[in-house]
């Protein structure tokens, strides 16, 4: 047996209550999920904390929260129970318990072979009632040490409180729902299987995906907004993936990318003979999205006259190919994105004030890069498991200095920089691994991550310095540093208008 002095036991205890306590008081599932990772991280230290919730008798994932690396996988693990064993399908995983041999309510596993199963020191499953089971993994200890006794203990314990605290809410769920045993919003899941493609764990990102539940099932207008690489078309796909029109498919177009004389005729459709070159009938994209959603990109960088068009045809439901005669009817749901304040774009006189009452019935904001700095880990290592796979590299992964520079980088492009970064990265690495050298800083001296910038200045000044750095780096060829920052051309071109950048010529 080995020896605890009193001390050492009050203070156990004292922790322990002070757990129990913070636990008593989540009042959703999603709040208790969060809770419980963030409490292994504070006491035991590991590098990776993992906490899954599976139904068991649907055997899916419903909800997953975690901290430090993402579980490499490829598909969505399904769940198969048999009497002593969970295997997680699809994922390669498995989890031992409960021991027939014992009377806990938990088993733990520990693995023999650290590399084959992914650095995973312990799986364990909590049962929490028929139709539920959670499964808490944790990696080895940051410092590298391996878990003491009494952390095991403590673990132990903490387990059966995150078991009576689900159980206790999920209770309380099912009294509170409607005869169909589904949560009320009270306690609802945020249910990131349906959400695959927004990453991110920040609260940021868990706001856009409550608006997103929220409006989705109601026909409505949406305007997203945010900068330039945010994952604006992500949101407009979900949005389409959860409402009624989801059995159509959703249809698309980016007004900043074509001649503002073919809008109309993307928009509307046109009848053969309507103008030079209209050799045939052409349907326009309000008739493809009829009964389905239409999502216009770039809403901002519509001519008035198309802006005009397309007010009047959400006000009356109908629409008029060019050049024809004949008025169909429409039924559309709309979703627009812009990368622009509209309301400034108004009162220079480039947005009719009309039109944007009309779409902005409800906004989503797609937060920038820099604004949700805790998601950059988690999108980088996705997206290094992305492109590792496409290009066939065998990398172990991404060493600490550059996930370090990656951290503290700004990211003027967003995820799409990010995005492109990491493939750059995986395409040009030498060594075993993405290493700092891969990271444009080291590899060609041109971009340096903005280290404390003085709090004084403003982001407009911050952006400003960093496009004409990358500008002078790339010999102020607009296409590679647009690349580069992960942005189109023409927002390039915009923001060195609005900022009066001066190009190469001009600083001869």
């Amino acid at each position: 047996m080995r020896h605890m002095t009193k001390e050492t036991d009050t203070s156990l205890l004292s922790q322990l209550a002070q757990i129990s306590d913070r636990l008593m008081r989540e009042t959703t599932l999603t709040g208790l999920t969060d809770l419980v990772v963030r409490i292994v991280q504070e006491l035991l230290r590991p590098t990776d904390v993992y906490f899954m919730l599976f139904d068991i008798r649907r055997q899916t994932l419903i909800s997953e929260v975690h901290r430090g690396i993402p579980l490499t996988r490829k598909l969505q693990p399904r769940l198969q129970v048999t009497q002593s064993v969970a295997a997680l399908l699809d994922a390669g995983w498995e989890i031992l318990g409960p021991d027939p041999n014992r009377s806990d309510r938990f088993y733990l596993y520990q693995d023999s072979d650290v590399e084959e199963h992914s650095c995973i020191e312990f799986r364990i499953p909590l049962y929490l009632d028929d139709h539920h089971l959670a499964v808490l993994l944790l990696s080895k200890k940051a410092d590298g040490t391996d878990y003491t006794i009494q952390e095991i203990d403590l673990l132990r314990t903490l387990n059966n409180l995150i078991a009576l605290n689900a159980e206790r809410l999920i209770r309380q769920g099912k009294r509170a729902a409607p005869s169909g045993g589904v949560f009320t919003d009270g306690f609802s899941l945020i249910r990131r299987a349906q959400y695959s493609e927004i990453l991110g764990e920040s609260e940021a990102i868990h706001r856009v995906i409550e608006l997103i539940d929220r409006v989705a099932g109601e026909d409505v207008p949406v305007l997203i907004t945010g900068e330039s690489g945010t994952g604006k078309e992500l949101v407009a796909r979900a949005i389409h993936r959860k409402s009624r029109r989801h059995d159509r498919p959703l249809v698309a177009m980016n007004c900043a990318a074509l001649p503002e004389n073919l809008v109309e005729s993307e928009l509307f459709g046109h009848e053969k003979g309507a103008f030079t070159g209209a050799a045939t009938q052409k349907k326009g994209r309000f008739e493809y999205a009829h009964l389905s959603t239409l999502f216009l990109d770039e809403i901002g960088d519509m001519s008035l006259s198309s802006q005009a068009k397309l007010l009047r045809v959400l006000q009356d439901g109908s629409v008029q190919r060019i050049g024809g005669h004949q008025t169909l009817t429409v039924d559309v749901r709309l979703i627009a994105a812009t990368n622009k304040r509209l309301m400034q774009e108004i009162a220079k006189g480039d947005f009719r004030e009309d039109l944007f009452y009309r779409i902005n019935v409800v906004q989503i904001e797609m937060p920038a890069l820099r604004e949700r700095r805790q998601d950059i880990e988690l999108l980088a290592h996705c997206f290094f498991q992305h492109y590792c796979q496409i290009f066939n590299k065998n990398f172990s992964g991404i060493d600490p200095a550059a996930m370090e520079w990656l951290c503290h980088y700004d990211f003027p492009g967003n995820v799409r920089e990010l995005k492109n970064l990491i493939e750059r990265a995986v395409i040009l690495e030498t060594a075993d691994r993405i290493t700092l050298q891969s990271m444009p800083s080291r590899s060609t001296n041109q971009i340096q991550p903005l280290q404390n910038p003085s709090p004084k200045k403003r982001l407009e000044e911050i952006e400003k310095e960093h496009i004409e750095q990358v500008l002078a780096e790339t010999g102020y060829n607009k296409s590679a540093a647009a690349r580069l920052l992960g942005i189109a051309r023409k927002t390039l071109r915009e923001k060195i208008e609005r900022y009066g950048i001066s190009s190469a010529d001009d600083r001869r």
